[in-house]
C-alpha cells in the first residue's frame, strides 16, 4: 500500500478502466522511497490545478502492476517511480526517477495542456 493522498490502482483491470474512461491520465508506479515520495507530493499539489488530468500511484512491487513494468516505453529504465502519461488510453511520455515540479508540469502542459485559470 502507499500513502500517498493520490487515488490508488490495485489491478490491471482497475488499471484498464481508467485509461477506458479517462482521456488524460498519469500515473505514478513506485515505492514509499526518496526518489518517489517527492514525485507523489507534486503529482498531489497539482491534482487541483490540472482538473483536466486524473491523477494515480500504483505500488511498484504489486504483481499487477506488470502492466506498467512490461511497457515498451519503460524498457531500459534504472530508477523508480515510472511516471506514465497516457492520454485516449496511449502512453504518450513516460520518465523515470525523481522528476521536478518543472519537469512534471512541462509534460501536463506539452502533452495535455496547460491548466485554465
Amino acid at each position: 500500500m502507499l500513502y500517498t493522498n493520490l487515488k490508488h490502482i490495485e489491478s490491471a483491470a482497475d488499471h484498464a478502466k481508467i485509461l477506458s474512461e479517462n482521456e488524460n491520465v498519469m500515473v505514478i508506479c513506485g515505492r514509499m522511497g526518496p526518489m518517489c515520495i517527492p514525485v507523489y507530493g507534486i503529482a498531489e499539489d497539482l491534482e487541483g490545478e490540472y482538473s483536466h488530468v486524473k491523477f494515480f500511484d500504483m505500488e511498484f512491487d504489486n504483481p499487477e502492476s506488470h502492466v506498467i513494468r512490461n511497457l515498451p516505453e519503460v524498457r531500459g529504465f534504472m530508477g523508480i517511480p515510472f511516471t506514465i502519461y497516457y492520454k485516449n488510453g496511449k502512453v504518450v511520455k513516460a520518465t523515470s526517477s525523481i522528476q521536478t515540479k518543472d519537469q512534471i508540469t512541462t509534460i501536463l502542459d506539452k502533452e495535455f495542456g496547460a491548466p485554465v485559470k
